[in-house]
């Protein structure tokens, strides 16, 4: 299922699951808008955060280091290939094959780990996803109430609205204050 889809199903059903309550009038006005549908740009909701920020960040770094590493990587292999086939004249045929075979293992075992590697980065960056979401869940029940809202609508799934429902400031301005830095616990 691509990730904007996934999101927008896992913001959808926290709103649906979040019900607006009644609240005092007072505690509506916290928030400008009030609607009972409210939307929300869930992608630039995590992109634009500080814990968003950093994740991307710290993801950059890690895939920088992967690239440099497997660049490293192809070069000895490169220059194993190259010994391989000038030591093939002083080889029989047998011997060359099994050299070569056992090469093309190797070979066929590091792109295996560097396939994992990748995998495992972009699994990572998934669940801090989910955490961000997990985390954002009450920030964004509470606009709910204030906005006296029973739904929030991912953006880019309605066709056409007022930006005065659009939330998304709002909602990263408030996860800032609630989120910490990826790598540490959240603050209750």
């Amino acid at each position: 299922m691509p990730g904007v889809l996934r999101r927008s199903l896992i913001l959808g059903a926290l709103a649906c699951v979040a019900v607006a309550s009644s609240g005092s009038a007072q505690e509506r006005s916290r928030l400008a808008v009030q609607s009972p549908i409210l939307t929300i740009d869930s992608e630039r909701l995590f992109e634009e955060s500080n814990f968003g920020q950093a994740t991307a960040r710290e993801v950059e770094a890690l895939g920088a280091e992967l690239s440099a590493e497997n660049r490293r990587i192809e070069e000895e292999l490169s220059r194993e290939e190259k010994e391989i086939t000038e030591r093939r004249a002083e080889l029989t045929p047998q011997e060359f094959r099994d050299i070569a075979d056992a090469f093309d293992e190797k070979v066929q075992t590091i792109r295996r780990e560097r396939d994992a590697r990748t995998r495992q980065l972009n699994t990572d960056l998934e669940e801090r996803r989910l955490v961000f979401l997990n985390t954002a869940a009450p920030v964004l029940e509470q606009l709910m109430r204030e906005a006296g809202a029973g739904l929030i609508l991912e953006k880019r799934t309605v066709f056409i609205s007022s930006n005065a429902i659009d939330i998304t400031d709002t909602a990263i301005s408030r996860l800032n204050e609630v989120l910490p830095q990826p790598g540490t616990a959240p603050r209750e």
